[in-house]
This record gives C-alpha cells, structure tokens and sequence, in this order.
C-alpha cells in the first residue's frame, strides 16, 4: 500500500509547537489531584516536582512566587495547571496555582507556616496593637453577600451607631481570595484619610474552605498593615494564621462586631453605675465643705460681735469724755461763765446753770 501524499511533514520543534497548540485548545486548563513526590527549588525561583498516584507520574513546574504554602513530598494536593511539551520532549504540567487537599496535608502545611512565621516574630504578643475603644471610621474586608458579614453589621448597628464603614468586597474562598484580600488592605493603607482599623471577617467553613486565611503573601500583608487589624474568620474553634498575624483574634465575625463597638445598653448601664458610685462621694464632700463654711462663718461672727463689742465700749467711753467736757454739765456743778472784758467799770454777761447774769466789775485783783 502506497504511502499517502498528504501527509505533512514536520520539524521536531514545529510539531512540539503543534502540539502544544492542540494542547492548549482541548485543555487550557486542568485540575489534577495527585501526592507529590521529588520535590525541589532551583535557584531559589523555580519549582520542579512530580505529582504520582498508585499507577503514574506526570512532571509538574513552576516558580517560587506561585507557591503560597508550605508543599513537602508526601502531600496530597490539588493542582491547577496547562500540559506542555517541553522542547525536549518531556511531557509536564505549568503549575497556576497548588494547594493541599485532606485534612493531613492541610494540617502539616499550616504547620510548617505557623513554625517559620512565629520563628520570625509575626505572632509576638509584644507587635500587637490596642484598637480603638469607639472607632468612628473602619474598613471591612469581606464578601458582601456572605452569612457572615450580614452577622458582622447586623451587630455593629444593633450595638453601636454613627461608625463609618467601607467595604472592600472581595472573594473569600478559593485561589483568587489571597490577592483580593492583600489588594485590599494595601488600598486601605494608602488612603490620605485611612481607617482607625481594618476588620477582616469570613463565616465558618472546612479546612479548605479556610486555607485561603494561611496564605502566606496574605499573613505578612496583614502583619505588615500600619493600620490595627482584627481578623473575626470561621467559627470558634478555628484558628488560621490570619487570626494570629492580626493585632486582634475575634472567634467569629459577630465576635468581631462585638469586640470593635461598645454596647448603647451597657454603656448606659455601667454610666448610671458610675454616677451611683460617685452620688455618695460628692454628698461627704458636699457636707465636708459645708462644715467648713459654717465654722468660718461662725468664727466670722464671733469675731464682727468681738469688734462691735470693742468699738461700743470705746464708744461709751468717748461719750462719757465728751459729757464731761460739756459746758452743760460744768455749769452744772456750780460753776458760772463769764463772758466781756475784765476791766473795772466794763459790764460782762454771767451764765449759770439756771440763769444768765449782767454785771459791771468793781473789782479786779490779780492772782
């Protein structure tokens, strides 16, 4: 049988480019879930690993600043990736995005993040910040059509009102939440007027659901905020790596609601306590000024009824000084007053107690 005519002849590079073209149309994108195995980073900026099950093996690569967590050999991750052919011919998957899958991988993944994040200091008790009693001005990072950012504004307005609040409204699961959520915080952090705290919050969740709060790009953002963060994700009993870089853990986004306002209800509450607590203390302070008003008033009295005692009696005593001095009072005990000239021959006028006299001096002898 002869050879048909219309066979196209290629180049090994024409082909592997050819290929790839077909590649790229039939799968542009693929998940594979698979365990990893032989991995390792060359020159510090690229990743090259195998991912395997029980019957094969496909080579995978991709660069350091893809990898997010913490991958090990032993893992079981969810790769998302484009097949190529290289142009040696070796079939291999370009790596977008990597994350571990099941509880194992995901727990020993968080482990070796936490351990080299805390070994940095971003967990220190020591770098956290005090957040506002009563902000007046927030920023919240969250999915608006989520559970828990309803919860989340559902509190802040029961318990609290007049607090400014904007909303950065990104994906909070998935591959894409990590860069929504850093692109956030880095827009809050370059306001000329930024918020006094930035509220991050998620409702609860699987451990998958979750991982996107152990990104590590994103705890050294949130860590790295010059404006005080509080971090409410998941439920009570989760913990991710957000929750211990932020300056304050909440449980849950209503805890976060919670810890950021202050009740109308108790503040009326603890104020009337408060103005209990001090009536007693203004009313014996009240009495104390009091007791000293009244002794000084008493000790001015007895003073002004001492002086008015004394200037009486100096008083009476000028009286009595002046009665004696009285002309009245002389003429009284006998004595007469003689009024002219006392020459012989002149008429002077004589006034006793009872009668006034004239008489003409016979005589004058000198004593």
């Amino acid at each position: 049988m002869a050879e048909s005519t219309n066979q196209i002849t290629y180049s090994v590079s024409d082909f592997i480019a050819v290929l790839n073209q077909t590649l790229d149309y039939a799968y542009p994108a693929v998940v594979i879930e698979g365990e990893v195995a032989s991995f390792k980073v060359n020159q510090g900026k690229y990743v090259f690993f195998d991912l395997k099950d029980a019957d094969g093996s496909i080579n995978c690569f991709m660069t350091v600043w893809q990898l997010r967590l913490p991958i090990e050999d032993g893992m079981k991750v969810v790769v998302s990736a484009t097949p190529k052919l290289t142009q040696w011919g070796k079939f291999s998957l370009t790596i977008k995005s990597i994350r571990p899958s099941g509880e194992g991988a995901i727990k020993k993944s968080y482990d070796i993040l936490k351990a080299k994040l805390d070994k940095e200091g971003l967990f220190a008790p020591e770098r956290k910040r005090l957040i506002p009693e009563i902000p007046t001005h927030i920023g919240v990072i969250s999915s608006v059509q989520a559970a828990g950012y309803t919860d989340f504004i559902k509190i802040l307005d029961d318990r609290w009102c007049g607090i400014k609040i904007d909303v950065a409204n990104v994906q909070v699961q998935g591959a894409s939440a990590p860069d929504q959520i850093i692109r956030a915080i880095n827009y809050f952090n370059q306001l000329e007027v930024t918020p006094e705290l930035i509220v991050i919050t998620r409702g609860g969740g699987s451990a998958d659901d979750l991982s996107a709060f152990n990104d590590e790009p994103l705890v050294r953002a949130i860590a790295a905020s010059r404006i005080p963060t509080v971090v409410g994700v998941g439920h009570e009993v989760d913990e991710t790596l957000a929750d211990l870089a932020a300056d304050v853990r909440a449980s849950t986004p209503s805890h976060a609601a919670q810890l950021i306002s202050p009740s109308r209800i108790e503040l009326v509450r603890l104020n009337y306590q408060k103005v209990q607590s001090v009536i007693p203390r203004i009313n014996y302070r009240i009495e104390k000024d009091l007791s000293i008003v009244r002794s000084i008033v008493v000790d001015m009295t007895d003073g002004m009824s001492r002086f008015i005692d004394n200037q009486t009696a100096r008083l009476h005593i000028v009286r009595q000084t002046l009665n004696q001095l009285n002309p009245q009072t002389i003429l009284n005990r006998g004595y007469a007053i003689i009024r002219g000239s006392v020459e012989l021959g002149s008429l002077v006028e004589i006034e006793t107690n009872k009668v006034i006299l004239e008489a003409e001096v016979k005589n004058v002898i000198n004593k």
